[in-house]
This record gives C-alpha cells, structure tokens and sequence, in this order.
C-alpha cells in the first residue's frame, strides 16, 4: 500500500446515516461518551428502540406517536433541540418510512372508529341507569316490598316503656366523579379502559388536559413521569401519583379508584379554578 493511501471503511449494517436523526442522536450520544444503556436509563425508553433510532428502523418502533416522543426524549438526554428532532423525525415518517404498520396501529388506537364508541356509550347508559335505580332503592324503598315487623316480646318494667329495633341508616351512593388530568411540564401517557382499549396515547405539553371519559370501565392510565402530571376529580386537586423516579403502570384513574387511592392522604390544594390553557385530543 502506497503512503497516502487508507483501506476504505464500510458501514456497518443497519447503521445511520450522518444526516438522518438517527445519525445526529447516536453522534451526539458518542460525542458525549455515553452508552445506549446509559441513555435508555436517562429517558426511560427500551434499549431496543434506541437503538431502532439509532439504526434508522422506524419501522421497528409501535408506532408514528411513539417515534417522535422516544426521538424528543433521546434529543433532551443528550442535548439537542427536541424540536428540531421531532421535525426531522416526522419529515422522516412522511417520506413512507412506515408504511403499513402505521396505519394498522392508528385504526386500532383510534377510539373514535368502529363500534367500540357505541359499547362506550351503552356502557355509560347502563351505569347510569344502576345509579340511579341505587339511589330509588336506598332512598324510598322501591323494589324492596313489605316487611314483616318482628313482634316485640313483652318485657316487665315501668308502664309505657317501649323497645324498639334500630332503623339502619342508608350508605350514601358514591359519585361518579370527572377527573381531568392535567401535563405540569411535557409528559407521555397512554389512558385505556379495562378492555385495553387505549383512550389517549401520546405526549402532552405543560397545559395540555385530558378529561376521562364518563362511563368508562375501569379506566387506567400508563405515565413517564407521575410527577409532572396534575389529577382533579370534580375540580378538587389530588396528591402526585408518584414522585417521578420511574415510570407507573396500570394506575386506576376513575374517582372511586382515586378515593380508594389516596384515601387518608390530605390533598395539596383548595379546588382548582379556571379553565385550562388546552385541552388534549380526546
């Protein structure tokens, strides 16, 4: 070999290429000496789709919504603009980048397609409906027919002294209760119902609520960060769900779950007042 002269390199398969995001994220990560663990740790995002960004595969990622939220959270973890990336980011995704997994994801997720809105509905209709029916029967007595009154057994004593038997008082009926959950700063959740039938998913910007809807079935809730996100029920402000050290799972968002939640544990504040800055896409 004459001086001068250098093997050519090759690039290593499924790697990025310098101008896509992928390329810019694992440059920056590289730059800093971080692993893709390390960076993984810092967001909260699997290894693997790191490294699907990494590798330019988009097409291994869940879907559209999920991209550009791990993209944002890899660009803020390594220092670049989260905005400029989550543009590079969907420019990518409009080029076809995924094709037909997109679209299967989106119609899956879409609650406002199909006849799973009418399930909803039905659903509410007949909650209500037991609501109702719960409080005719604690309060009049309907349904319940004649009952037969005990005799009293005589019992010796002073003249005119009657034993009567105790009246239980009714249990008041619980509320169903609007619970509106409120982004402190940017965070990503998803909401489903007990059908794992996802309600909202993406990444809310400080402001931004999302009002569960009323009649949900067991409504839960997946969150990044418990701590940047503000729950009221009936306008009434809750405790954090966590402290924001680690990502929470499966976390019952409708108000008896609440209640039973956080029962014991005085909230932070008076009722909130005023209405949002945004509303998130229900």
């Amino acid at each position: 070999m004459s001086e001068g002269e250098h093997p050519a390199q090759a690039t290593p398969a499924g790697s990025s290429q310098p101008g896509t995001v992928g390329g810019r994220l694992r440059a920056a990560r590289e730059a800093q000496g971080l692993t893709v663990a390390e960076v993984a740790a810092r967001t909260r995002v699997t290894q693997r789709f790191l490294e699907a960004l990494e590798d330019d595969r988009l097409d291994l990622l869940p879907s559209p919504t999920y991209a550009s939220g791990f993209a944002r959270a890899y660009a803020r973890a390594v220092g670049l603009d989260q905005a400029e990336i989550g543009r590079g980011i969907r420019s990518e995704l409009a080029r076809g980048a995924m094709p037909m997994r997109q679209h299967h994801i989106e119609e899956i997720a879409d609650p406002s397609r199909g006849p799973s809105r009418g399930l909803v509905i039905v659903a509410a209709g007949v909650a209500l409906a037991v609501l109702v029916l719960g409080v005719l029967w604690l309060t009049t007595g309907m349904f319940r027919g004649t009952q037969e009154v005990p005799e009293v057994a005589a019992v010796s004593g002073p003249a005119g002294a009657t034993r009567t038997a105790p009246v239980p008082t009714p249990s008041p009926t619980p509320a169903l209760g609007k619970v509106v959950l409120t982004a402190k700063n940017e965070v990503w959740m998803r909401v489903y119902d007990g059908a794992n039938k996802t309600l909202f998913t993406g990444t809310l910007q400080p402001g931004q609520t999302f009002e569960v809807p009323a009649g949900t079935e067991r409504p839960m809730l997946n969150i990044g960060r418990p701590d940047q996100l503000a729950i009221t029920v009936d306008g009434r402000a809750l405790p954090p769900l966590g402290d924001g050290k680690r990502a929470m799972k499966d976390v019952g968002v409708s108000a008896p779950a609440l209640a039973e939640r956080f029962a014991g544990v005085s909230s932070p504040g008076a009722p909130l007042v005023g209405a949002p800055a945004d509303t998130a896409a229900q």
